[in-house]
């Protein structure tokens, strides 16, 4: 970790980097599945589900780039390299065999949640260490995923 005039402790900088990239790369491996989504869906209801799909990705990118500005800013070094991505996502391997709209929506419902929790979590780890900022970054972040997920949800018809 770089040292940087931040008025922030160690231990709220390192918490909050190692907090960040655990979100991101959960981020980019749900932007990259919101992609294979927006690729393979194949059905009736083709179109709508494209560009729904097609939707999230600037969104994503937009909450993947202050995740990991902030990560530098905080001294760290985002790491967002696929070797990364892939392990040290904690997100499940996407399904390479979905093309049926009902099977990517509920693969990427599944997504949107988990990482909706890890950041809800993060909020708590980051506000707990004294760095509000990141807590503010992923309380926007936590926002989006869970407009994201009901907006994947009212296809699913779920309660």
């Amino acid at each position: 970790m770089r040292q940087t005039r931040l008025g922030l402790s160690d231990n709220a900088r390192k918490t909050s980097i190692a907090t960040l990239q655990t979100a991101l790369a959960d981020a980019l491996s749900l932007r990259l599945a919101a992609k294979q989504a927006h690729w393979t869906v194949r059905g009736p209801h083709f179109q709508q589900l494209h560009e729904l799909f097609d939707s999230f990705v600037a969104p994503l990118d937009a909450e993947i780039d202050e995740m990991a500005e902030r990560i530098a800013t905080l001294g760290g070094a985002p790491d967002g390299r696929a070797e990364a991505v892939a392990g040290n996502s904690g997100l499940q391997e996407y399904p390479l065999g979905a093309t049926r709209g009902v099977d990517h929506l509920a693969a990427l419902a599944d997504r949107f949640a988990a990482l909706g929790n890890t950041v809800r979590e993060g909020i708590d780890i980051t506000d707990e260490a004294g760095d509000a900022n990141t807590a503010d970054l992923l309380t926007a972040t936590s926002r989006f995923l869970d407009q994201s997920l009901w907006f994947i949800e009212a296809h699913l018809d779920v309660a």
